[in-house]
């Protein structure tokens, strides 16, 4: 009887097991928002009280009812409709939902499944992901048709297929490898055929790279790529960009671009790929072998980028274990929020994934952190001479938890250089444009569709409000409050309760604690 309640317990927690089947509230015909001081994404600066009208998941009017400091006069408002919906936000700040470029949803290794993922992402305002591979193109198309139908609580999702991944209901090539560029291009005719979105890639073959590149842009379908090191001697950045890549991830190929002396990174001798700690630790010394910053190389290969219009999505959060390991594996949503199967995973090994930490030490850490003072040199200038760049967290790896690795990703570029209103453009109206939806989602404009975020506090004074455990604030009665987390999620004009949302959450990671007698313990301590 016991062995049947574990076996229920871990079931019931992987399925995201309630009481209560929680899907938002609405669509309305009418949705007004009101009171609300409004941070419209496109890096204008905020501006209210106003009201917002959105009728059927379109906003139709942005109304100014007042000035700080003096009450509002009720004449100015929009009237409610029969069968509309008020919410009243006085006081608090609205922004697009936020849309993360780099999203996994959940991994089987992690233990982590989709209800899961998006609760959490969804708990901190992120209404779009794009997922650059996942368990499978089909699986996630089915979850994209689900979460369009709001079948589910769950972002919108842009499918992005692993370059030649295939599954039982996708196999163009009948199992076989993809070897020639002819291959490539059938491959991506069938991927833009069963209904994908792009395709995200980790490097092949020159010949290979460009065909399934070409192929992809005839047909007007996005891409991005992880420059793996298996490939990135060949096909660097550059030539990715050159052949019709239109966005990167991470940082790899980029300082490879940026050589000057050699043309392959600086292996030691005894270097094994297979060697997460090896392969990881070595990375953060590549950017020292790049070309000096603002050195004329070094221009040379952000202007072509900037000419290309090519997108950048630099994913900072998820290498920030390497330059402070104790501060990612301590944070503090960690207890509460992350699944024991996933924190299992995070632990030391040489087999899971990101798991690097067989011997990580101060070495390491300040090679790192050189190592992101260069990185973020780059990726703000790119913003300062008017390239794109994007926000994406790659959770489920590295000690970075869904939602809030993806605020932590904003105080990163924050910490690259990017004024607050520059960060919430990264995680909306460029995002968006990356995307080809700009004109749909990213900004707060009439004719585009109800996607917000809703937070109490102002999030451009202090971006750890958006974080779902809130800021830590001492009050004038000289008390230590938590304040902030996200308080509504708008997605297609369905209005989320973001805290009932982390509590969903906080239920799965209950029951599958229960169901494996788990505490949190820091790895190597036995008691």
């Amino acid at each position: 009887m016991k062995k049947l309640l574990i076996i229920f317990l871990l079931f019931a927690s992987l399925k995201g097991f309630s009481q209560e089947n929680y899907l938002g509230e609405g669509p309305f015909n009418q949705l007004i928002i009101r009171g609300v001081t409004l941070i419209n994404g496109d890096g204008s600066p905020p501006r209210g009280p106003v009201d917002i009208v959105v009728e059927d998941n379109i906003i139709v009017k942005i109304q100014v009812v007042g000035y700080p400091g003096v009450a509002i006069d009720e004449k100015k408002r929009p009237k409610l409709k029969k069968g509309g919906k008020e919410l009243e936000a006085s006081g608090m700040y609205l922004l697009p939902g936020f849309i993360d470029m780099h999203g996994h949803i959940g991994g089987v290794a992690q233990g982590a499944n989709s209800d899961y993922v998006f609760k959490l992402w969804m708990a901190h305002g992120v209404t779009t992901v794009r997922e650059p591979s996942g368990r499978s193109i089909d699986w996630t198309l089915d979850l994209k048709k689900k979460s369009d139908a709001h079948k589910i609580v769950a972002p919108r999702i842009f499918a992005y297929t692993g370059f030649g991944q295939t599954t039982k209901d996708f196999n163009p090539l009948n199992d076989a490898p993809i070897s020639t560029a002819e291959d490539a291009r059938e491959w991506v005719r069938a991927n833009a055929k069963n209904g994908a979105d792009g395709i995200k890639f980790f490097g092949a073959e020159p010949e290979i790279m460009a065909a399934a590149l070409d192929e992809n842009k005839k047909l007007g379908l996005g891409s991005a790529c992880h420059h793996a090191q298996l490939s990135v001697a060949r096909w660097n950045v550059l030539h990715s960009a050159r052949a019709g890549l239109t966005s990167m991830e991470h940082w790899y190929g980029l300082p490879e671009a940026l050589f000057n002396e050699r043309t392959v990174q600086n292996y030691p001798l005894d270097y094994n790929y297979q060697n997460e700690q090896h392969r990881f630790e070595q990375a953060g010394k590549l950017w020292k072998q790049a070309a000096k910053p603002y050195s004329p190389h070094w221009n040379d290969v952000m202007n072509e980028l900037l000419e290309l219009d090519f997108t950048l999505d630099p994913t900072f959060n998820i290498y920030e274990a390497s330059r402070d390991l104790q501060r990612a594996r301590r944070a503090e949503w960690h207890e509460t929020y992350t699944l024991p199967s996933l924190w299992k995973f995070y632990e030391p090994s040489k087999i899971s994934h990101g798991s690097y930490w067989h011997y990580w030490g101060t070495e390491q850490e300040v090679s790192w952190k050189n190592n992101f003072q260069l990185w973020m040199t780059f990726i703000n200038e790119y913003k300062n001479r008017g390239g794109r760049v994007t926000t994406g967290s790659d959770s489920g790896f590295i000690y970075q938890l869904y939602g809030f690795a993806y605020v932590r990703e904003l105080e990163l570029l924050r910490e690259a250089g990017f004024h607050p209103l520059e960060v919430i453009r990264a995680a909306t109206l460029n995002g968006a444009e990356a995307l080809g939806w700009d004109d749909k989602i990213g900004s707060v404009q009439i004719g585009k569709l109800a996607d917000f975020v809703i937070v109490e506090e102002n999030p451009l004074q202090n971006l750890k409000v958006l974080y779902g455990t809130g800021a830590i604030k001492l009050t004038e009665a000289n008390e230590v409050v938590r304040v902030g987390g996200v308080k509504y999620t708008i997605k297609d004009g369905v209005i989320y309760d973001a805290k009932r949302l982390l509590s969903d959450v906080k239920k799965m990671v209950d029951i599958q604690k229960k169901a494996t007698n788990w505490t949190l313990k820091q790895p190597g301590i036995k008691k």
